[in-house]
């Protein structure tokens, strides 16, 4: 077994500090060229490298500082998609956003951006610790821009689901050959869509575009198998899931079992990541499915700043393995700290010590 995941691992994104909102908001006002907050962003990638590496993390992370959103930087960046903005209250609060719809035949980039931030991620990593890479899953593009999206449905681009889907497959092959092109050797997958096929909410929107929700939990794995078919072996692929993350609210309510079965077949992936902060999160027996993957518990939270016990971290650990043996076990906050640029409420103090605390109780424990 790989070591990737590692027992002490992280979900990807940081809290981006004061100097880069602030060159980003002047970038968009008009005050800072691209090449300058690009500068910026370099001096501050390379610092939140070096403070990952001082606490003592394997796998480190550009912190997704040159993202707006934890997701469509990357889907905007592909062949074949177009960014609105939109107001939402999905959150239970009202703000700004972004969407994403299939506007043409969706294509791998080969100018695609986040092949030259991974580059400089990696650079700056060195060799004594493992650069890690972010992108969305296919299955977020499968749902937000062509099931549930508006636009692609007023207009839709494809004769036939079953020629979108093909191209979905191909492009995220294209994606993950490309990383691994330029040395990347762990990737991850987040991918929260898997959410609205049991969050009865969500379910109904499914429906209501024409689609079957329990259905989609198994179209929704054999995509993701096939977009893992041809990874190459020493390519270690996770999986990231999360109920939603967007300045310290949640989106999706329901429990993992309905999707567990399948989800936890994809033999593929390295590792799952999974959120269990909370009593939403329920409890640890949708893990029965789980096979030889590495199951990274997120038990610590990352949308409070209360630092968690020790000792009842450590509890749920051992409450885990009476599921999953404790050799496949791993820990880590349940999801990153800035999915979007706002960031959750907490501070990077607190984050740096909810870091700090999942390395201290991994080392005690495995």
């Amino acid at each position: 077994m790989s070591e990737i995941p590692f027992r002490y691992d992280q979900v990807g994104s940081l809290l981006r500090p004061k100097e880069l909102k602030e060159a980003r908001k002047k970038f968009q006002n008009g005050l800072l060229t691209k090449e300058e907050l690009t500068t910026i962003e370099d001096v501050e990638i390379i610092k939140v490298i070096e403070k990952q590496k001082k606490i003592g993390l394997k796998a480190v992370t550009d912190g997704e500082f040159r993202r707006r959103w934890w997701h469509l930087d990357f889907i905007a960046g592909l062949n074949g998609i177009t960014v609105y903005d939109f107001v939402t209250t999905a959150f239970g609060i009202t703000t700004e956003a972004q969407g994403t719809y299939v506007s043409g035949k969706l294509s791998y980039n080969n100018l695609h951006p986040f092949i030259h931030h991974f580059k400089f991620t990696k650079k700056h990593a060195g060799n004594d610790v493992v650069a890690k890479q972010t992108i969305p899953g296919p299955n977020m593009i499968y749902l937000d821009s062509f099931i549930l999206s508006k636009q692609y449905n007023e207009k839709p681009v494809y004769s036939d689901k079953d020629g979108f889907v093909e191209d979905l497959i191909k492009t995220y092959q294209d994606v993950i050959l490309a990383f691994y092109e330029v040395g990347c050797r762990y990737l991850q997958l987040d991918d929260t869509s898997w959410g609205a096929l049991f969050d009865d909410r969500f379910r109904e929107l499914i429906k209501n575009n024409g689609y079957d929700p329990d259905e989609l939990i198994q179209e929704f794995g054999d995509i993701t198998e096939k977009v893992l078919e041809n990874k190459p072996t020493d390519l270690d692929i996770t999986f990231h899931f999360c109920k939603g993350n967007f300045q310290s609210k949640w989106l999706y309510n329901g429990s993992y079992e309905m999707i567990a079965k399948r989800l936890f077949s994809i033999e593929a992936f390295s590792g799952f990541f999974l959120e269990f902060d909370d009593e939403r999160s329920g409890g640890f027996e949708p893990l029965r499915f789980i096979g030889n993957q590495k199951v990274v518990l997120g038990l610590v939270t990352t949308k409070t700043p209360e630092l968690e016990d020790k000792e009842v971290i450590k509890n749920r650990i051992i409450e885990a393995s009476k599921t999953v043996p404790l050799e496949q076990l791993c820990l880590s906050p349940q999801c990153g700290f800035s999915s979007t640029h706002e960031g959750n409420k907490v501070t990077e103090d607190d984050q740096w010590k909810k870091l700090s605390l999942v390395i201290d109780i991994a080392k005690e424990v495995f």
